[in-house]
């Protein structure tokens, strides 16, 4: 951890993927009570600090429940982030995603992903990567346990916004999402180039990050349509957590 006392910026790196089987590990299988996150074959590797994971061919579905069906194969962070009052915080990190056997140009087949969850409120930030494009993701879900506004607003949402990715295909980029609890403002940049840009964000006092591997699907009649023997390589780098203090 570095801190700058000057600027009131603290700057953490968050990985340890080379003890992902180890009791305290900074990563467990993600899920919800009676459902796991994970593909039953799935190969991980870690090498030079990343994370790499293939999962060929998916298989996780679930009929009743579209998030549960969405996520095949999911890490959580065992720490939570807090988000300093009033202030601002950035997590930023490299993604290189391979979908294999995928339908060409269909984006939402499969794709790789870092998420910003917190179950308290049903808020997901996320970037989506996959062959073809990345997306940026701004959503409020119904997870469960999370308490939704008692208000007039959009109770749930989820807005894609798909970018062609600027090096090309199965390229590895940088990618960092920033959340700025004192303008209520979400940023998200690629390669350090702003991409999308969300305001009147609804407040979140912390979360916790995910590495996952996914698809996004509807449910069509009681049955998941998401798998037919397509598959995924994901890779991700340790995660650059930054905070700055409300000025």
């Amino acid at each position: 951890m570095t801190t700058d006392t000057e600027r009131a910026i603290e700057t953490i790196e968050y990985g340890g993927f080379a003890d992902l089987l180890k009791p305290d590990s900074k990563w467990v299988i993600g899920g919800f009570p009676g459902w796991e996150f994970r593909e039953p074959d799935a190969v991980a590797v870690v090498q030079n600090g990343r994370l790499r994971v293939t999962a060929l061919p998916l298989t996780r579905t679930n009929p009743m429940i579209q998030f549960f069906d969405n996520a095949k194969h999911m890490y959580y962070s065992t720490e939570t982030f807090a988000v300093p009052p009033g202030g601002e915080i950035s997590v930023e990190l490299e993604i290189r995603a391979l979908k294999i056997n995928g339908v060409p140009n269909d984006f939402y087949d499969g794709f790789v992903s870092v998420n910003l969850l917190d179950f308290s409120t049903g808020m997901a930030i996320d970037f989506f990567v996959s062959n073809e494009c990345f997306a940026t993701v701004y959503a409020r879900l119904p997870f469960p346990g999370a308490v939704a506004p008692d208000d007039d607003s959009t109770k749930y949402f989820a807005l894609f916004k798909e970018q062609p990715l600027p090096k090309g295909e199965q390229q590895t980029h940088r990618y960092k999402i920033t959340y700025n609890q004192g303008s209520d403002e979400l940023l998200f940049y690629v390669e350090d180039q702003l991409v999308n840009h969300e305001v009147n964000v609804p407040k979140m006092d912390s979360f916790i990050a995910a590495l996952g591997m996914m698809t996004e699907k509807d449910i069509v009649d009681g049955k998941s349509i998401s798998c037919h023997g397509q598959g995924l390589t994901a890779e991700w780098s340790p995660l650059t957590i930054t905070k700055r203090l409300a000025s």
